[in-house]
């Protein structure tokens, strides 16, 4: 039996992990996972990438190295094409920067597919936003803002020296989810850290981040007082908060809201919502939703196709929560990581002649981080009611444990302890942030 996963997000990695180590190893199943990229960053802290509090040269997960250790095989390719009559999928060939191909286009048979594609960002069709914005889907994109924010920083601060003193670094972001709430506080720890090394004319008054929201508040997904709490903590920072703001266009240096205001800005980062790639629609037979996802049994097996399964943020799954209202599993690192448990027991039931089991969801609450400052969050219990509210020093340590787990599904526990380890030395040798 061969099982091709494509994509290596949390849920892909960590399937491929959990099969490979099952399967793999005593020669079950053959385990193949592809992906276009060469390395792993756990896609939530993609916001530190950005910001340079995370250096992905040092946290990344090789896969070909991990896939070595962890008895499944590794191949760099971007899906083109599915041909289900065929159980084929079509690679496209691969080119480097230069546009030199590096691999021709490929096909790789399957006997079960499992895609875990991810998500992209949803400009929602508004004017401008794909041409003058930047998204956070990828390392790739992450580390380009990085770079860009670098720049900003090196000539604020000659502009600063020459007397320019009115200059200042305007950032604007649009979304007040986890990801543009998060990426607020890390710009401002940005700064401190760029003053202590050497931008030292550069103080918060000369950083200006907006923080765009069409909606009423921010965090929508959680409750009014964890809203509250990180709209207060934000504005004690420094960053301008705008509530029920529309964006309708994006221009070079500017954004336009409905009232036809214009926002300045040097930087602007879209982190309104996310939809699966537009290339999940045209897979012949298979069933989507208004977000691109395909469609799942609560098997996770795609309708109309028992042998594709669908994980994380491409799989349209519904779920009735608790006050008795329809809606889809949220695209979270948690829900990938509960797929794909569900998804590992269900091939392995396969290959036993065993019945599947169907997947439930299960909301173990979300946590905010503020940075270092602080951090705000819910656990178990869900979201709507119920659960252990928590903020300040507590909140930060479970933000923190939640990459550690994902850590010990992919590594183990003895070998996330060494990391975890690594990464305490290298708080103390290594400059607290990334600073190129």
């Amino acid at each position: 039996m061969k099982i091709v996963i494509v994509g290596g997000g949390a849920g892909g990695l960590e399937l491929a992990t959990a099969l490979g180590r099952k399967l793999g190893r005593k020669k079950k199943a053959e385990i193949v996972l592809i992906d276009r990229n060469q390395t792993h960053i756990w896609k939530p802290l993609l916001h530190e990438v950005a910001s340079g509090s995370l250096d992905a040269d040092l946290d990344a997960v090789s896969y070909r190295a991990h896939a070595h250790k962890n008895h499944y095989e590794f191949k760099l390719g971007t899906l083109g094409a599915v041909e289900r009559d065929r159980k084929v999928i079509l690679l496209d060939a691969f080119v480097d920067e230069e546009g030199e191909e590096i691999l021709p286009q490929r096909e790789e048979h399957y006997d079960y597919l499992v895609l875990a594609i991810g998500s992209v960002s949803n400009d929602f069709g508004v004017e401008g936003v794909a041409q003058n914005c930047i998204f956070l889907d990828s390392p790739t994109q992450a580390r380009r803002f990085h770079q860009r924010l670098v720049d900003r920083f090196i000539r604020l601060n000659l502009e600063l020296t020459e007397g320019k003193a009115d200059r200042k670094l305007r950032v604007a972001i649009i979304g007040a989810g986890a990801t543009g709430v998060e990426l607020s506080a890390e710009l401002y720890k940005a700064q401190e850290w760029f003053s202590s090394y050497g931008l030292g004319n550069i103080t918060p008054e000369h950083m200006q981040v907006s923080l765009i929201e069409a909606g009423p508040r921010l965090l929508p997904a959680l409750n009014d007082r964890i809203s509250s709490g990180a709209h207060q903590e934000l504005v004690k920072l420094g960053v301008s908060v705008r509530v029920n703001t529309a964006i309708v266009s994006a221009e070079p240096r500017r954004l336009i809201t409905k009232e036809g205001e214009e926002i300045p800005a040097d930087l602007m980062v879209w982190a309104a919502g996310v939809k699966a790639p537009e290339f999940l629609t045209g897979i012949e037979g298979l069933e989507n939703n208004r977000a691109n996802q395909i469609l799942v049994e609560p098997t996770l097996q795609a309708k109309g196709d028992p042998d594709i399964f669908a994980l994380g943020d491409c799989a349209g799954c519904p779920i009735t929560t608790p006050d008795g209202q329809q809606r889809w599993v949220p695209p979270r690192a948690q829900s990938a990581h509960q797929m794909a448990s569900t998804i590992e027991h269900n091939l392995c039931a396969i290959i036993k002649g065993k019945s599947l089991a169907e997947f439930q969801y299960k909301d173990l609450g979300s946590l905010v981080s503020l940075s270092q400052y602080t951090a705000f969050g819910r656990l178990m219990g869900g979201l709507a009611r119920g659960g252990l509210s928590l903020e300040g020093k507590v909140a930060r340590m479970a933000y923190v444990s939640l990459y550690r787990m994902h850590q010990v599904a992919i590594y183990g526990w003895s070998r996330t302890a060494v990391v975890a380890l690594a990464d305490k030395i290298n708080h103390f040798i290594r400059p607290r942030f990334k600073l190129h």
